[in-house]
């Protein structure tokens, strides 16, 4: 049996006082999930006491790519199981969504740290072209640190690649 002590009680307690956690949040469609992702969650997790994943949901992933690889559930169960993290929220987007963000999760979470990939760059965050544009603005407004190039070893692995791999390995 694998005992998670990272799941276990978060809340210390100094006498009455509870000291809050230092909470990160990392997103992504995570579709398909691969060493990246695992070594990004292993990395954000170790900048704070508390990982939330914020996982886009399928209609995210349509409007994006196509069909999900992976439906939304299985995902989730499957990042869940990460010793790294702590709690995972499938977003809200609703059918063939304008806003691709995840700004309304960003808002109830409130963590103290929005992590980013190896990929993601402060750079790509503030141009206005940028998919972290609205992210960006959401956490300079409500005091949420932006990391970037979280995960050792940039990208070295992409959901996009995998796939694409596997549909030229079918043919």
């Amino acid at each position: 049996m694998k005992i998670n002590t990272n799941k276990m009680s978060k809340t210390k307690k100094k006498g009455n006082e509870r000291q809050s956690l230092r909470v990160v949040a990392v997103s992504g469609g995570f579709d398909p999930i691969h060493i990246g992702h695992v070594r990004m969650f292993n990395e954000a997790r170790a900048l704070g006491d508390k990982l939330i994943v914020i996982l886009n949901n399928d209609n995210w992933i349509k409007r994006k790519k196509g069909a999900p690889f992976m439906p939304e559930h299985e995902r989730k169960e499957v990042i869940e199981a990460l010793t790294a993290v702590d709690e995972v929220v499938i977003t809200s987007h609703g059918e063939n969504p304008e806003d691709m963000s995840v700004c309304i999760e960003l808002k109830k979470i409130r963590p103290h740290i929005f992590a980013n990939g190896g990929d993601r760059t402060i750079k790509d965050s503030r141009a206005v072209a940028s998919s972290l544009s609205p992210e960006a603005i959401l956490c300079e407004k409500l005091g949420i640190e932006m990391v970037f190039s979280v995960g050792h070893g940039g990208k070295v692995q992409s959901s996009s690649w995998l796939l694409k791999k596997f549909k030229e390995n079918q043919k």
